[in-house]
């Protein structure tokens, strides 16, 4: 019950009315459908027998309309069960994405962006059909079932012993089919996961798969995850195509036990031809509602896979779960929200206080500072900066922003504080003053381009024809690595944040340009707090201090000047950059 508010939680009103009348139009056919074969009965033994061409007529014209009725519930029914399956898929997938756009950044590194999109699309279509089915298949074939079966045990309660005898044999065929298809239907879908891992890959690093000449390589790799999941598609398959074979040995088994017994029944006087008639219309009936209840059961053992990835996503922890205070930012003065402390502070992607990226930090920054951070490869630089924002949270320890626990802070508002400018930039379809406006929806053109001044980016946009109105393509596809590094710079730099931290934003530009950025921030943002984190001692050497670590914990702190006497791996580092210069 808990999975199923989960799956409709939110569900506009429209859908829920045409989920519930669904059911009723089902209704109206179905009782059509049963009640037809006792008139055709009625015309067989009355009208025929007695040779009332009235009584046929009569009878025929009321089976008509009979038929056009049910015609019109079935039309009705399907119609209504569609736009609310289809109404049911839009809302479940927009859960779905706002659930995945309250993730904290350890649960979407448990899933995976291939895998969220399988749950997000074939995951969602194969739910969407279930409950196509629930609403309408699920409630004609036991109404069938039940009035089918009471008709026939109505006429000929002995021939209708034929239903209590297979019964049975079919649910144990169910049952074996549902236990043998679930674990490989799950299989199926986790293989879907990693096609469209690789997929995404792909198309993301189109460029180096061209500029290394590996077309041919990734090519063969697709055609290897693709051809594995067609197996596993066909060893899912296998078991679920005996439930059409097995079905209709059964229904007709019982059509002809059915004549056989029936038959002799008319010949000793227990039963009209009629009767017979109409009986075996309710075999039909009957056993064709229970073939529909195995292919429904099997589109459930199908989808039941989906059903449990998708409960996992709805019960992923979100950024709101992990806990959020109430605090709101503004109630700090501007220079008291810019100190920033990690007292003892440990963390654990994998929450295994035995493998720690980052063991034992204490810092303290203080408000309006300037702190370059820099490390080699793998020290937990980006980790560390992560923190503050709460992108990730401490295993153990805590870190503080004017004096307060981050995590006593209003999540949201805490982050409207901060602007983070990630290694990976990313521009996102439309213009450059609409992805400029991320950082402050509410900001005028004035402000945009004061951003753009201090970040190095209006000297190139305003060589664009449109300027500020320049199209940005997906990814930002048409401008180079260092114009999108300006502009997410200055994205950052519109929300006007209390602290800023730059994770090696400027890598891909030149060193004078680097040095302009420099200037221009120590300049207009001289109050707020700057964490730069570069691979260039060029980028941090006028900091009011840099932090350096070494394999996720604190190797020394200082100034450029007492770290080239007192740290070896920061002067191992200027050495080597010094040289190459």
């Amino acid at each position: 019950m808990n999975l199923l508010k989960k799956l409709t939680f939110g569900l506009e009103k429209k859908y829920r009315v045409f989920t519930v009348l669904s059911p009723v139009f089902m209704l109206g056919e179905v009782l059509m459908e049963t009640t037809i074969p006792l008139v055709m009965a009625k015309i067989v033994d009355v009208g025929i027998g007695s040779k009332d061409l009235g009584y046929v007529v009569r009878f025929g014209l009321l089976m008509v309309l009979m038929s056009v009725f049910s015609l019109c519930c079935g039309a009705g029914c399907g119609r209504l069960s569609a736009l609310a399956a289809f109404g049911f898929s839009k809302n479940l997938r927009g859960n779905l994405f706002r659930k995945v756009q309250s993730f904290s950044f350890s649960a979407m590194d448990s899933f995976g962006t291939g895998s969220l999109v399988t749950r997000l699309t074939t995951d969602v279509t194969n739910i969407q059909n279930l409950y196509q089915n629930l609403i309408r298949s699920a409630v004609r074939s036991p109404l069938m079932l039940i009035f089918g079966t009471f008709m026939s045990c109505f006429i000929n309660i002995k021939l209708a012993c034929i239903f209590f005898v297979v019964l049975p044999l079919l649910a144990f065929f169910l049952i074996m089919i549902a236990t043998k298809s679930y674990p490989r239907f799950k299989n199926m879908l986790e293989r879907y996961d990693k096609l469209n891992n690789t997929v995404q890959e792909n198309l993301i690093a189109i460029r180096v798969v061209k500029s290394f000449v590996r077309g041919d390589f990734e090519s063969k790799k697709f055609d290897d995850v693709a051809d594995i999941l067609r197996k596993t598609q066909v060893h899912a398959e296998k078991i679920v195509i005996l439930n059409h074979p097995i079905m209709k040995l059964i229904v007709y088994s019982c059509i002809i036990s059915a004549l056989w017994f029936g038959g002799n029944m008319i010949l000793s006087g227990e039963m009209t031809t009629g009767e017979l008639i109409s009986f075996l219309s309710y075999i039909n009936q009957t056993l064709m509602s229970l073939m529909m209840l195995s292919m429904m059961f099997t589109q459930f053992m199908m989808s039941r896979a989906s059903v449990s990835r998708i409960s996992e996503i709805l019960d992923a922890e979100s950024e709101e779960s992990v806990g959020a205070g109430n605090v709101e930012a503004h109630e700090l003065g501007a220079e008291d929200f810019g100190a920033i402390r990690f007292e003892n502070v440990y963390f654990s992607y994998i929450k295994d206080e035995s493998n720690c990226v980052l063991s034992g930090i204490n810092l303290s920054i203080p408000s309006g500072s300037t702190v370059g951070i820099i490390g080699g490869t793998g020290s937990s630089k980006t980790t560390l900066v992560s923190m503050i924002p709460r992108l990730y949270d401490v295993l153990k320890g805590r870190v503080t922003v004017g004096g307060k626990d981050v995590r006593d802070y209003d999540l949201q508002d805490l982050r409207r504080h901060i602007g983070f400018v990630l290694q990976k930039n990313t521009l996102f379809s439309g213009t450059i003053s609409e992805n400029l406006r991320w950082g402050n929806e509410n900001a005028t053109d004035e402000e945009l381009r004061e951003a753009c001044v201090a970040s190095d980016a209006d000297s190139f946009i305003s060589r664009f024809p449109d300027k500020y109105d320049t199209v940005v393509e997906q990814g930002g596809v048409n401008l180079s690595g260092g114009q999108k590094q300006r502009l997410c710079i200055a994205r950052a730099l519109v929300k006007k944040p209390q602290i800023l931290i730059l994770d090696d934003s400027t890598s891909a530009v030149d060193t004078a340009t680097d040095l302009r950025i420099r200037t221009a921030l120590k300049k207009n943002l001289s109050k707020t707090t700057k964490l730069i984190i570069a691979q260039r001692i060029n980028s941090v050497q006028d900091a009011d201090f840099i932090v350096v670590l070494d394999d996720g914990k604190i190797s020394g702190i200082g100034t450029h000047e007492e770290l080239l006497k007192s740290n070896k791996i920061y002067q191992e580092v200027y050495e080597s950059q010094m040289s190459e210069n």
